[in-house]
């Protein structure tokens, strides 16, 4: 049989310091990388700060909602990624109106729209 040792604590030390394990920091590393492997296909600058906003769990109108009030908040050099469960076909009008550049890329599970400002 299979001996059970002490649990661990979430934070597991290593040479760096203590790397959080927790479900929800793996989580948030793996749509991070997924974000980045995404958001690099389209013409985003990538040399630029991101703010990642998921609004896959909001019903309509809050993620158009959510993304133009969150858009005025971030400097202008900062590239929006908003994460959704489809194409937000209505905030696009919206982004033109208010001068943005973006670009959409679609993936299995989420649907990625970069947002930014051209320098």
């Amino acid at each position: 049989m299979f001996e059970i040792g002490p649990r661990r604590p979430v934070s597991q030390p290593n040479w760096f310091g203590a790397i959080d394990v927790s479900p929800q920091a793996v989580y948030s590393t793996m749509q991070t990388n997924y974000s980045e492997r995404a958001i690099s296909r389209t013409d985003a600058p990538s040399d630029r700060p991101r703010e990642v906003l998921d609004v896959r769990e909001l019903g309509p109108p809050k993620p158009l909602s959510e993304t133009l009030e969150t858009l005025p908040e971030l400097d202008d050099d900062v590239v929006l990624v908003q994460v959704n469960d489809r194409a937000p076909q209505h905030l696009y009008p919206k982004l033109d109106d208010r001068g943005y550049v973006f670009e959409t890329v679609e993936g299995e599970d989420a649907v990625l729209t970069a947002i930014w400002r051209e320098e």
